[in-house]
């Protein structure tokens, strides 16, 4: 049995108690949406939704053919994909709840024709905050406030312990490396947020909040000469082919740098902070990598 005719039984099962639904107000994207509390089947198209609705324990979820992350490939189903939702799937499952977001941002509308449906995309220079206020509404809707608020602790002592690792390390330029090509990010960015929870100095202070990054030249980062790289590998991330990050830097212009010549480039969790950025596992694995980073404890 594929995991979409699991929930449609799931469904099928729960309709005797659907009148007794209650419903509770949460913050989307959009804004203020009601949702019925408790669904017992739920099909997400989002990957920074789905980390946190992992780490929260929900039960009854499925996900997209392709989760790309290892830790959420259990939740792989037959609904199609982020740019792709499989329609007819979806209409045939009957959930009691579909979450898109971020690449499935578009589908809202024609979700909400089959089955509830909201909007959790997280996005903008504020990514963590976003993404426990998401966090709190998944506590909300499926009854886990408590469990939701000690995980929303356990990232907010996570930033605290990075923050004190970072102070007086100098400045840091974030680095995304696709095959051959390179492109930074600064505060504001979709990565900027590296920056602003951890008080790393930029450094380079003339970045825009470009969606993609500003594409550079070795020379920029060499001239730059920052004391760290933080590198994000997106062949890595989405499971490409290319060469991988530490190839790709690992050139005379790059070794000329400071960060290179004292060993200080950090390599993040490529797939967690590109494919689920403002999940709560995401960002707790991304910070751990950047603290031990700049303790001297990592690559």
């Amino acid at each position: 049995m594929t995991r979409i005719a699991t929930l449609a039984l799931s469904a099928f099962l729960g309709l005797s108690t659907a009148a007794a639904a209650e419903t509770v107000t949460v913050q989307t994207y959009p804004g203020p949406a009601k949702v019925e509390t408790g669904p017992a089947s739920t099909i997400v198209y989002d990957l920074a939704a789905l980390d946190t609705l992992d780490a929260l324990g929900v039960a009854g979820l499925t996900s997209i053919s392709n989760t790309y992350l290892d830790y959420l490939a259990g939740y792989a189903g037959d609904a199609g994909s982020l740019f792709e939702p499989d329609f007819e799937a979806v209409n045939a499952a009957e959930p009691d709840l579909v979450i898109v977001g971020g690449r499935s941002q578009p589908h809202l509308q024609d979700m909400a024709r089959i089955a509830p449906a909201i909007d959790m995309t997280i996005w903008g220079a504020d990514v963590i905050e976003q993404g426990l206020a998401r966090l709190e509404a998944y506590g909300q809707i499926w009854g886990m406030e408590t469990k939701a608020a000690a995980l929303k602790a356990e990232v907010e002592q996570a930033i605290a312990a990075t923050r004190a690792a970072a102070e007086g390390k100098g400045s840091a330029l974030i680095l995304l490396t696709n095959g051959p090509k390179i492109s930074v990010y600064g505060s504001g960015s979709r990565f900027g947020w590296l920056h602003d929870l951890t008080g790393l100095t930029e450094a380079a202070g003339e970045l825009k909040a470009e969606t993609h990054g500003e594409a550079v030249s070795f020379e920029y980062v060499r001239d730059l000469d920052p004391d760290w790289l933080l590198v994000i590998d997106r062949v890595a991330a989405i499971g490409g082919e290319g060469e991988n990050a530490r190839a790709t830097l690992d050139n005379a212009l790059i070794r000329e740098t400071k960060a290179w010549r004292a060993g200080q480039v950090v390599f993040l969790d490529a797939g967690p902070i590109y494919i689920a950025g403002g999940g709560v596992q995401s960002t707790l694995m991304t910070l751990e990598t950047l603290r031990a980073g700049l303790e001297g404890q990592g690559s």
